[in-house]
């Protein structure tokens, strides 16, 4: 339900911003997300489903624009400063699971639940007060309420969808499947087994953090295609590794690789696409979240039909190598293409 919610988010969310900006999409993805939360604390149980696709609906409109306007506000730096934003929403994920745990363990889920959705409520009043200049794309709808249109014969469209599909299935793929992959190796305990992932996106969160440093010496397509292919060096060691030295230097060298691809992804969106980029980035997101649903699905079926999990972790490995291919597109801004 969280999913499906969000996905169809994403899909309003340019329109959103095309119409009404940056600031009306983000601040509307957190009212909606403290509302989802906070009637949790109210509601019978049964509103949970519907607590759970608010929060969905919610990320959905609020963490494209977020990443849109980083991007626009930041145009000799996007990466970096896309790699930071990134940063702090990974930082948030690893830190979250143990939040969750002590609420837990303390009896204290409902007064973690009135913080989150008090903690959003506060951040979109802070946002509210920011200056247009900080929050507003550089060119807003028009008197018609038309923003910026898509050029569907623009060369990156479909390189550009194929990479926010096949990044975000590949991360989850992985992510998702690793504990499950070291669960089976048998040389495990069970609790090292369900910890393995906290070391991909420890990994991952310690990359986006480092990425904004390495940005300074070198290119973004040139970090990317690296970060690739240290990923793809990874997740191949993990289906060679049988203890738990190479299982854990395996999806740490894989997270790490992975970290910069999706914000600077995103860099490129903003570098090809222009002011256009708001409606785009809809499509974008949309297919992010599709590769998210579909790709863990098919690591899963294809363990299933051959009987061994190492041959449903190859599709991530496949997926590496489809977007180190795309990487070798010869890109270029919107500034050069114009000339």
């Amino acid at each position: 339900m969280q999913i499906v919610a969000s996905t169809l988010a994403v899909a309003l969310s340019g329109v959103l911003v095309a119409r009404w900006g940056f600031r009306f999409a983000i601040m509307t993805g957190l009212l909606v997300m403290a509302a989802g939360v906070a009637l949790l604390l109210t509601g019978p149980k049964l509103m949970g489903i519907v607590c759970i696709a608010a929060y969905g609906a919610g990320l959905g409109l609020a963490v494209p624009a977020a990443n849109l306007v980083v991007a626009e506000v930041n145009p000799r730096r996007r990466s970096a400063a896309l790699n930071v934003l990134n940063f702090c929403w990974s930082a948030g994920a690893v830190a979250c699971p143990f939040l969750v745990a002590g609420a837990v363990k303390s009896q204290r889920v409902p007064a973690l639940l009135a913080a989150v959705a008090g903690f959003a409520l506060l951040v979109a009043i802070a946002i509210a007060t920011l200056p247009s200049s900080v929050v507003e794309p550089a060119v807003v709808a028009d008197k018609a309420g038309k923003g910026p249109t898509i050029d569907w014969k623009h060369p990156a469209l479909m390189v550009m969808a194929a990479l926010f599909f096949v990044y975000v299935g590949t991360e989850n793929g992985f992510g998702l499947w690793v504990a499950s992959y070291a669960k089976s190796l048998g040389t495990l305990t069970t609790t090292m087994s369900v910890m393995t992932p906290s070391f991909f996106y420890a990994a991952l969160t310690l990359g986006r953090w480092v990425a904004p440093v390495v940005l300074r010496v070198i290119d973004e397509v040139r970090l990317a295609q690296a970060g690739i292919v240290v990923a793809c060096l990874g997740m191949a060691g993990l289906v060679l590794s049988h203890a738990l030295a190479g299982v854990v230097a395996s999806v740490c060298v894989a997270g790490f690789g992975l970290a910069s691809v999706y914000p600077i992804t995103i860099s490129m969106l903003s570098r090809e696409f222009g002011t256009a980029a708001s409606r785009v980035g809809s499509l974008m997101f949309t297919m992010a979240n599709l590769g998210g649903s579909c790709m863990p699905w098919l690591v899963g079926a294809s363990s299933n039909q051959l009987g061994t999990l190492k041959a449903g972790l190859a599709v991530p490995l496949i997926g590496g190598v489809v977007m180190f291919a795309l990487y070798l597109r010869d890109w270029k801004s919107v500034a050069e293409q114009a000339v």
